[in-house]
């Protein structure tokens, strides 16, 4: 049996809360100083993070070992079991030349480019960030736009700044799925306030994009079929996570933010030449002008319409508790962890939900996909093979930094940093955000920032006296508006419209945005901490 300590070095909380904070200092500097690469660095903290269970904190050293296991496990399954599974789907369009036929679709909707910024960057990037996240909007939605005609700067900046309000719930929900277990704190209860939080970026986010592509005129021309597309998405992602379910609450808010962009009239309209000449700088591709025949535009679309048929139909009750009779609980293995109260800790036990998972329902829509395009099974396999080789990296990063995560939380050091920070009092409302902000500044990842801070959000909020579910909340909402400025967001948008080396070129473009977001991000969060928004919260 292992009881956590609060103060193990030298009786101090602030010398224990020093040392425990090492691994999480390590692998910042690495990323963010040295530049070294992401699994490295995710490899050299999870190694100073046993160091410091096992040396200061008195962690056996099987138990330290067996916690990092059930980090890596958490991490291939079910975080990155979404990941491949949602990427497996979009290599099959791809590799059929459906996604172009996709891309073609988009660029009929409309003329005009400051609503194509709104239907690419905004809705198909929410939607695919709700498939699969990590970079994947980026990357595919800034190559849509210079498709279509835009600088190749301008469309980096577009989907990067674009890429936000969808981040908390991304890849069927992976980033508050962990978070919520990393925390101990019941799923939908961090969901539902972190649904009170997002939807509110929503709102302003496609006011800002048509700003970005066409300045003030672009805002006083188009801020009608904009807000409609924000307030659409922000009601459908609210109501999703809080009254269906949060893995679908992206999925709901594309949809939904898209067809009220579609219906607004002036978003139909062809764009006056002098727009588009102003505002496209880059070469339209000519491939735009193929006519594709509609049975194959429903093919290109079906992949998608088949995952929100089968997320929909695991929602309904009497499926959804068939589902879940196939998850296994298991004792986990060398570990017999306690609180400092002497309370067994969650992390003794684990849980594995085989088939209501995310990722396994993916995979049910991947194999109807490959039927409905016409993939062969051989195929099939390659690209999902191929797709697990394209991730290995991540795949590398992720399980090292949830191992890590998961020796902090287990260990005690989250604990005694949580109950360090908590002297920040009624300030920490204001901060809370700006850690989450920190975490996916330098990882990429809000689920990564969710491993790393979660547990310490939760535990300082209890001993300041604030909301857990709130603080918990708030570091996935503020982790959002890190997304834009992470150094592998800006490597991946680079590399996909060309513009390799001028990372730091985006970086000034985007950053301002990222720090005026977070500042309203941060406000919103003190309110909801005090009668002014209290009200919000369930």
């Amino acid at each position: 049996m292992y009881v956590q300590e609060l103060e193990p070095v030298a009786g101090s909380l602030g010398l224990s809360a020093l040392v425990a904070a090492l691994p999480l200092v390590i692998v910042l500097v690495l990323l963010g100083g040295v530049r070294m690469k992401a699994h490295l660095a995710g490899l050299i903290g999870l190694l100073a993070a046993v160091l410091v269970a096992w040396l200061a904190y008195g962690m056996p050293l099987d138990q330290t070992a067996s916690s990092a296991v059930q980090g890596a496990v958490f991490g291939l399954f079910p975080i990155l079991w979404i990941v491949v599974n949602a990427l497996w789907v979009y290599r099959m369009t791809v590799r059929t030349r459906h996604f172009d036929i996709l891309r073609r679709s988009f660029g009929r909707l409309s003329d005009d480019p400051r609503i194509q910024a709104l239907v690419v960057a905004f809705c198909f990037g929410a939607l695919l960030e709700a498939l699969a996240g990590f970079g994947a909007p980026v990357a595919i939605c800034s190559v849509m736009l210079v498709a279509l005609g835009f600088d190749p700067v301008r469309a980096a900046v577009v989907s990067l700044v674009a890429n936000t309000a969808p981040v908390a719930f991304g890849a069927m929900g992976t980033p508050v799925v962990t978070l919520a277990q990393v925390t101990g704190l019941p799923l939908d209860d961090v969901a539902s306030v972190v649904g009170r939080q997002t939807p509110l970026l929503a709102l302003v986010v496609p006011l800002l994009l048509v700003a970005l592509v066409d300045g003030r005129r672009g805002l006083r021309e188009t801020w009608v079929p904009a807000l409609a597309c924000g307030v659409a998405f922000a009601v459908a992602q609210f109501v999703a996570s809080n009254y269906v379910s949060a893995q679908l609450a992206d999925i709901a808010a594309a949809l939904i933010g898209a067809a009220a962009l579609v219906a607004v009239p002036h978003s139909r309209r062809p764009a006056a030449e002098p727009v588009r000449a102003s505002v496209l700088t880059g070469v339209r591709s000519e491939e735009l002008d193929e006519e594709d025949s509609a049975r194959e535009v429903a093919r290109a679309y079906a992949p998608y319409a088949l995952i929100v048929a089968v997320f929909s139909v695991a929602q309904i009750p009497a499926v959804k508790d068939w589902l879940a009779k196939a998850t296994q609980s298991y004792d986990w293995p060398f570990l017999d962890v306690f609180d400092p109260e002497g309370n067994p800790v969650g992390g003794n036990v684990f849980s594995w939900p085989i088939v209501s998972t995310g990722g396994t329902l993916v995979l049910f829509a991947g194999l109807a996909t490959a039927v409905v395009l016409g993939v062969h099974a051989r195929v099939a396999v390659r690209e999902w093979l191929a797709t697990v080789h394209e991730l290995r990296f991540a795949i590398l990063t992720v399980t090292s930094v949830l191992a890590l995560a998961y020796v902090m939380n287990l260990s005690g050091q989250a604990a005694t940093i949580g109950h360090f920070v908590a002297a920040a009092g009624a300030g920490l409302a204001f901060l809370s955000p700006v850690l989450g902000w920190f975490g996916v500044a330098v990882s990429g990842s809000d689920t990564s920032a969710n491993a790393l801070f979660g547990a310490l959000q939760v535990t300082a909020a209890r001993e300041s006296g604030l909301s857990p579910e709130l603080l918990a909340a708030a570091n996935s909402s503020g982790g959002v508006l890190g997304k834009m400025i992470s150094p592998q967001n800006l490597t991946i948008a680079c590399a996909a419209v060309g513009l390799a080396g001028r990372e730091g070129d985006l970086l000034r473009k985007v950053l301002p945005w990222s720090l005026g977001l977070l500042l309203v991000m941060c406000l919103i969060v003190v309110a909801q901490s005090t009668a002014v928004l209290g009200w919000m919260l369930p």
